[in-house]
């Protein structure tokens, strides 16, 4: 029979073995509630995808399908888009008469633009354009009929751009830039190329071949010039926009080319234009990466024109990017104006401009996308009102401020009327109103018992001419010299203490200076003589220092 401490014994081991199964049975169920979690997050992240992948194939189901149809309706619209064309030629061999160059100038710009085009004058056309950069919105309402008078608009197109676009072959040192009059031209020729069908249209750009080769070739040397430059990132915004509508205008987009297409579109995303490029050049599958991109950079609200120019307007809700973007411009001009406060008032009417376009492109916005139920204006518009009254009273402000400090008659000083001397500027600041002399009467003057001879301290005496009058248009000692006093202050002088007598004597014409000190009411000398006095003693003890350590060195050579 066991004794009670084996049995013990065994009972405790039981116990510890009975807890290191719990523990394990434990460290089991953790394992494998964490296991079940990373199934069912896998689980799920496959429907995610799953559910991506069905979506994205639909979608390219329905445009394969659309696809399809277009080009069932192009085939089938071919023999009539000829026709059309055909016929449009025959009207253009049948014009007999073309009006002449000052015929067509009197008659207005919608007729001079025919004329040049009927006559293939690409140059003239080119700086027709040019010459009439005020008259846009006429130019653009009138080029692209005029345009499809051309025999051939895309060969005429690219000879009126070609010594500009793509580079610029000018010989001009600093030549304009005319890339507006480029983007002008390329846009209005799009109706001009477009086919004659108004089923298909502009979806089926007429471009001959031969076109289509030397437009990919112009497309390929401005890509080159701007890798040259840096990238495309670092060309000016109208070039830029020039070599995209140049690419839709001509339809040579490639597709190992869309990324330098989405750079250009991100980088000048504030151009107008530049939505409906990008859909043009095959980045819609890109829209929604773009506009995210967007948002990330600040840029709200040329995401909100993204996404309705793409028709995403549901995934972007335009109005919470509308209150980000006034949130962010706000904190903007707020950091603006507190740096503004300790510097020029530049600043500040800078950030009040900045501030008021911000509202007014949130308003334009609001107004072209019809927003006004959720977004109303009422109180954007009474912000910006609020701040064009900011602005008219600082400028009131301002111009009352420059002009109020000459609008009071300006204080003469006076030539007395004994043809005496012009008294100084600063006379009238003195107590008694006494008056200084511009060419005060010549004074005996004897050595400052504070200074000593330069010639009995240095070994090596020299002569000095006396330097350039320094006060009082008289001329004093050599800066060499010690500076010296009147006799009479001489003899009463006392460091430290007031001056009895003033150190320099002043005509009785100017009353009160050689009277007791009448004009100081402290008693104390003009703060200058003291000052002149102290720089002389520092100037001789260096110079001294100085001329010493040269005749040394002179010496030792």
């Amino acid at each position: 029979m066991a004794s009670p401490a084996a049995e013990g014994d065994a009972v405790s081991a039981g116990f510890a073995e009975l807890e290191r199964q719990q523990q394990l049975l434990a460290s089991c169920t953790r394992l494998y509630k964490q296991l079940e979690e990373h199934f069912a997050s896998l689980e799920r992240g496959l429907a995610a995808r799953s559910d991506s992948l069905r979506h994205k194939r639909r979608a390219a189901e329905a445009r394969a399908s659309a696809a399809m149809d277009s080009l069932r309706r192009r085939e089938a619209s071919i023999d009539g888009s000829v026709s059309r064309a055909l016929d449009h030629l025959d009207d253009l061999a049948s014009a007999s008469s073309v009006p002449s160059d000052a015929a067509a100038a009197a008659e207005g710009v919608a007729e001079s633009l025919r004329a040049m085009c009927a006559r293939m004058d690409s140059a003239g056309f080119f700086g027709f354009v040019v010459a009439r950069r005020k008259e846009v919105d006429a130019l653009r309402a009138e080029m692209p009929p005029a345009l499809k008078c051309c025999v051939d608009p895309a060969k005429f197109v690219m000879d009126a751009v070609a010594d500009v676009f793509p580079v610029d072959r000018r010989e001009a040192k600093n030549p304009t830039d005319l890339a507006w009059a480029c983007v002008l031209i390329l846009e209005a020729a799009v109706p001009a190329l477009a086919d004659p069908d108004p089923e298909i249209g502009a979806a089926r750009l007429l471009v001959p071949r031969a076109a289509r080769e030397r437009a990919r070739g112009m497309a390929r040397e401005w890509k080159e010039a701007a890798e040259r430059k840096g990238g495309v990132e670092w060309t000016k915004p109208p070039d830029a926009h020039a070599f995209l509508q140049h690419v839709a205008t001509f339809a040579v987009a490639e597709r190992e080319d869309r990324g330098i297409y989405r750079r250009i579109v991100v980088s000048f995303s504030w151009r107008r234009q530049m939505p409906r490029l990008a859909l043009t050049l095959g980045l819609e599958e890109d829209m929604a990466d773009i506009i995210e991109e967007l948002i990330a950079k600040g840029q709200q609200l040329d995401a909100v024109n993204f996404a309705y120019e793409a028709g995403l307007q549901e995934k972007f809700p335009p109005v919470p990017l509308l209150k980000s973007y006034l949130a962010d411009s706000k904190k903007t001009s707020c950091t603006v104006s507190d740096n503004s406060s300790t510097s020029s008032g530049q600043s500040g009417s800078n950030a009040n401009k900045k501030e008021q376009s911000v509202l007014r492109a949130v308003i334009k916005c609001i107004e072209d996308r019809k927003l006004e139920a959720e977004f109303p204006l009422e109180d954007l518009q009474r912000q910006l009102e609020e701040l064009e009254k900011a602005k008219t009273e600082k400028k009131k402000a301002t111009s009352s401020a420059s002009s109020g400090g000459s609008s009071g008659p300006a204080t003469k000083r006076i030539r007395a009327s004994n043809g005496g001397p012009m008294p100084p500027a600063k006379a009238g600041r003195l107590t008694n109103n006494a008056c200084v002399s511009s060419t005060p009467a010549a004074t005996t003057f004897v050595r400052s018992p504070s200074h000593t001879s330069y010639a009995m301290a240095s070994p090596y005496p020299y002569d000095r001419p006396v330097g350039h009058g320094l006060y009082c248009n008289q001329s004093p000692p050599a800066i060499r010299e010690p500076y010296v006093y009147p006799a009479k202050e001489v003899t009463n002088f006392a460091p430290g203490l007031p001056y009895s007598s003033p150190p320099i004597s002043y005509p009785h014409a100017y009353g009160g200076y050689n009277n007791g000190m009448g004009a100081y009411n402290n008693g104390m000398a003009p703060a200058f003589h003291q000052a002149y006095y102290r720089l002389s003693d520092y100037v001789d003890e260096h110079s001294k220092q100085f001329f010493s350590k040269c005749f040394s060195f002179v010496d030792h050579v």
